[in-house]
């Protein structure tokens, strides 16, 4: 049951680092389209004052994330639960902070509005926003490898792409958060943290 992801392996200690001095004392964390778990046990492990809540809408990732987490004898990480970000209704009332890696750009734009509107009718204000993955800047793709993987992307399902981090900031400020905080971060990615207004 339990999956394991190389990606996942190599970066979850990265967006650890980014992550730790600006995730909330207490409370809840929750995490979108969590995959195969790995990086939501990394983080827990490192934060047990916080209770994590992974989601997936896939069956065999919830499996995956369940399995990971009785086996690393976690207590602060609960059941993980489906979430389809583009429903307007979450199975989840609140959050102090709403984590997403790697779903925007394999995900139809839809899913990125989902998102973004879903975490702010969960967080109070202060609360916190993170995603990652690789975007475009101004237009432009940040590297060769990212130009790739965008036209890899677009072949198997048109409707999903590396995003325009301006199309991003955007979509988040009309829905009430901060211009974000932008981390670069290692195989050119970024790490985008936006704050509850």
């Amino acid at each position: 049951m339990r999956r394991e992801a190389p990606a996942a392996a190599r970066n979850r200690q990265p967006i650890l680092e980014v992550l730790q001095p600006r995730l909330p004392t207490e409370g809840l964390v929750l995490e979108i389209a969590s995959g195969t778990g790995e990086h939501v046990v990394h983080y827990a492990a490192a934060r047990p004052g916080l209770v994590f809540q992974p989601s997936d809408p896939d069956a065999d990732a919830r499996a995956s994330i369940d399995d990971w987490v009785r086996t690393l004898g976690l207590a602060n990480v609960r059941q993980a639960l489906e979430i389809d970000v583009t429903r307007p209704v979450w199975p989840v009332e609140r959050a102090d902070a709403v984590l997403c890696c790697n779903m925007i750009h394999i995900a139809p734009w839809d899913a990125a509005i989902g998102l973004v509107e879903g975490a702010a009718r969960l967080l109070p204000t202060g609360g916190l926003l993170f995603t990652y993955g690789p975007y475009r800047r101004e237009g432009r793709h940040t590297a060769p490898s990212n130009e790739a993987f965008d036209a890899d992307l677009r072949r198997r399902n048109p409707a999903w792409g590396v995003r325009d981090l301006e199309a991003v900031v955007d979509l988040a400020g009309k829905a009430g958060f901060s211009p974000p905080e932008i981390v670069e971060m290692p195989a050119n990615n970024l790490s985008l943290l936006f704050k509850r207004l």
